[in-house]
């Protein structure tokens, strides 16, 4: 009895923190569908409930305000820097967990080393680099920072690598297959969790991302920002009485897309997560 009682209370003491932690989350969704377009306060639901806020997201666009210009540079940024940063970090864990070459070991160390370090710590430097190249203000400035440095990140891929049997490898070169073909038709179909899963973080930075954004993109055109930058924007004391709505509805659109990515492929990224922790 006193045991049914422990589990009990530690559910309805989760219940508690889950409600609390979602009545945020809920207020946001909430204010999206409301007539008021600044902050209220007043009252936890709209007194008039109406689509006009997402009308106004959609389809009319402003100078202090242009969602669709926003998500078509974002989702340009996060596609582009998922597939380059994707494909460095599979070459990269895939070179260092199968292929045996002189200094190896020497470059994961300096590698393991390097990728320690914040990267808010060089960009200042990446800035004036970009800069003096004239790609910042551009959406290819991003993705080339977004991705650069991106085959750092490829000790978890590695250590999934590290799980599958070297004799499958070793097997495939004896009946003189090659790199590519033992990648292609050995190693993708036993990675495919793993894959996904580094697919998936490649593309969430990028998405979500303000830091390096706010740096490099100082153009005052609404047009040449992203989500993050966009809406940051609108909370500026002169404009959030009318945009904050239009906020909210920015909000809740960014997290839709990343929302039905994880329903999709929650499995895989699951598997991708425990499977990376087996072996290092």
């Amino acid at each position: 009895m006193k045991k049914t009682w422990k589990i009990v209370g530690r559910h309805i003491f989760l219940a508690v923190l889950a409600f609390i932690w979602l009545i945020p989350v809920f207020w946001l969704v909430v204010t999206t569908f409301g007539v008021e377009k600044g902050i209220n306060t007043n009252h936890f639901f709209p007194e008039q409930w109406t689509l006009a806020n997402y009308h106004q997201l959609f389809f009319k666009p402003d100078a202090a305000a242009n969602f669709p210009a926003w998500f078509k540079n974002s989702m340009i940024i996060g596609v582009f820097s998922c597939l380059v940063s994707s494909i460095f970090v599979i070459m990269t864990a895939y070179a260092f967990s199968f292929i045996e070459f002189k200094g190896r070991k020497k470059l994961m160390s300096f590698s393991l080393i390097l990728g320690m370090f914040p990267g808010v710590l060089s960009m200042i430097a990446m800035y004036f680099i970009l800069k003096m190249l004239g790609l910042t203000d551009s959406v290819v400035g991003l993705i080339i920072l977004y991705s650069g440095a991106s085959g750092l990140g490829y000790l978890i891929l590695k250590g999934f690598f590290d799980t599958i049997p070297t004799s499958l490898h070793e097997a495939a070169k004896l009946e003189g297959a090659s790199e590519a073909t033992i990648f292609a038709k050995i190693v993708v179909p036993l990675s495919k969790p793993m894959i996904v899963y580094t697919v998936i973080n490649s593309f969430l930075n990028p998405w979500m991302d303000f830091v390096m954004v706010r740096l490099m993109i100082k153009s005052k055109d609404a047009a040449d920002w992203t989500m993050a930058l966009g809406l940051f924007n609108l909370l500026q004391r002169a404009l959030v009485n009318q945009y904050f709505a239009y906020f909210c509805c920015g909000g809740l659109m960014i997290a839709v897309p990343i929302s039905i990515l994880f329903i999709i492929m929650q499995k895989f990224y699951v598997e991708g997560v425990t499977g990376g922790a087996v072996k290092g």
